[in-house]
């Protein structure tokens, strides 16, 4: 796997990945109100096949973007639906923590390993 991740498996890219993705949908959430922002998202199965293709994490992050059409567009030109942007992001959110936790367990059998416990 490309970025290192034979250590920690795809847990590693996947934290990657969604840590780019909070970051677009925070960047869509603080935008809601500004005309003709579109909202951008990031698709995570397609980023997680070019990481298991060899890509690397932020790359493949990266070359997953793309625009959201909105449901209902505003007046404006602005896509960003805060209920919908609201959500995803607390779904986002939860799979990072549980990515991060499975990493953290990782580590501390590491460091158990390493101390010969």
């Amino acid at each position: 796997m490309a970025d290192g991740n034979s250590l920690f498996g795809v847990h590693g890219a996947a934290l990657a990945v969604r840590s780019q993705r909070l970051s677009l949908l925070a960047s869509n959430i603080a935008n809601a109100a500004t005309p003709g922002y579109k909202a951008r998202d990031l698709d995570f199965e397609t980023a997680m096949k070019q990481v298991s293709n060899g890509m690397g994490a932020n790359q493949a992050a990266e070359n997953s973007v793309g625009y959201r059409i909105p449901i209902s567009p505003s007046l404006d030109g602005n896509t960003v639906e805060l209920s919908t942007e609201q959500t995803l992001f607390a779904e986002n959110a939860v799979q990072y923590r549980t990515s991060l936790a499975f990493l953290e367990g990782r580590i501390s059998t590491l460091k158990r390993a390493l101390k010969g416990e």
